[in-house]
């Protein structure tokens, strides 16, 4: 792993940030309030080839890796597009790669080249009300009938629903196991989002409100067997494909995140006269924002050094977890100091860090809650005992 110039990553940091630049804070701040979907926004990111960023090139994607698709999450972020701008696109980036590691043929030539074009919105649902975190204990099921199986069941928590075509949906085909067979029997689908079979309730929300969040009701959708991504009763391994990069990515948000609310923060701290003087040379002003500085740096190095494992085929569930947490905390912890800089302005709309404050705090619990990750490291990098 280098730390030096690379060119290509030059070139994309560049041209993300020039797309972004014609994006500013008025633009997110309006989506946001009227709980609009970025349409404008998203038509940029597919022109600009972003979309399919990590699919192969034979299905017309751009062939790289979490490295690169991590500067494109952080740059959109650092923008001011924060998570508003990050989860309109961020399925189609990344969250393809169950389907691109175990779905078959036919359904990547299907499907991968719309998702390239933008013609394509998909949600990923997992989550479910009854179960959160423990995944391997959903209830969605699944019967098998000819030509496929019917599905039944609620998920919580999805994304963009209400603009999906089709959704990564992970259900239960048979029975939970115990031992060392407890993860068989949940299968992944790519299935159509049948609104005669699947009802959507969106989940009214702190932050992030261009883009929706919902509740599922699945009554009898029916999903055909070509639609099933990899080998049925062992969808948990397909899903776990992609966790560790949907970690760092979420991370790479989270610090983008961090950077534009430390951004507005510096610029209000040399701006702002009290006293006869910027409030940007009293130390305890100064003080905060470089602390928030060397927060963003140290887990941004974590985060570089995950995607490199990642895209070198190295394990790295510590690594990714890790980057995960400290950039959760970094992220909400610039945005925290941005809002005391700006003191009572923090809390107007105005300023647009109260907005960055809203949506720092979405990641010290999604993808993965920081008491998770904790967990994580304490029982599979410390060797203690499992705690729950």
């Amino acid at each position: 792993m280098g730390f030096g110039y690379d060119e290509t990553h030059e070139d994309i940091r560049q041209a993300v940030r020039q797309m972004c630049g014609r994006f500013g804070d008025e633009y997110w701040a309006a989506r946001d309030r009227s709980h609009e979907f970025p349409w404008e926004f998203y038509r940029a990111v597919v022109a600009g080839g972003w979309l399919g960023l990590t699919v192969p090139e034979e299905y017309g994607g751009g062939g790289l890796g979490v490295t690169e698709a991590a500067i494109v999450e952080q740059e959109i972020s650092a923008s001011g597009a924060g998570m508003n701008g990050c989860s309109s696109v961020h399925i189609g980036i990344f969250g393809f790669e169950p389907l691109i590691r175990h779905g078959s043929e036919e359904l990547k030539k299907r499907f991968l080249p719309r998702l390239v074009d933008g013609d394509l919105h998909t949600s990923f649902a997992v989550t479910e009300p009854d179960a959160g975190t423990d995944t391997l204990n959903l209830s969605t099921t699944a019967r098998k009938v000819d030509g496929g199986f019917r599905v039944s069941g609620k998920k919580v928590w999805i994304t963009k629903a209400q603009e999906a075509e089709r959704m990564m949906l992970l259900c239960r085909t048979s029975p939970r196991e115990e031992g060392s067979g407890r993860t068989r029997g949940l299968t992944l689908m790519f299935a159509e989002v049948d609104r005669d079979h699947v009802d959507i309730k969106p989940i009214p929300k702190l932050g992030r409100n261009a883009v929706d969040t919902n509740e599922l009701f699945i009554d009898d959708l029916f999903v055909a067997d070509e639609d099933v991504i990899g080998e049925v009763g062992e969808g948990f391994k397909a899903i776990l494909a992609g966790l560790n990069a949907e970690r760092v990515l979420s991370a790479n948000a989270a610090i983008g995140l961090g950077r534009a609310a430390l951004a507005r923060a510096c610029d209000y701290a040399g701006e702002r006269v009290v006293f006869g003087r910027p409030i940007g040379k009293n130390q305890l002003i100064s003080g905060q924002l470089a602390e928030a500085k060397i927060k963003l740096d140290a887990a941004d190095l974590m985060c570089k050094q995950a995607a490199w494992m990642i895209d070198n085929d190295i394990p790295c569930g510590k690594e990714a977890n890790e980057a995960k947490y400290l950039s959760a905390e970094a992220g909400f912890h610039a945005a925290d100091v941005a809002i005391s800089v700006h003191g009572g302005y923090g809390f107007a709309q105005e300023y647009h860090v109260e907005r960055y404050f809203r949506e720092a705090r979405l990641m010290r619990i999604a993808p993965i809650s920081q008491e998770m990750v904790l967990n994580y490291v304490a029982e599979h990098v410390l060797g203690l005992p499992r705690s729950y």
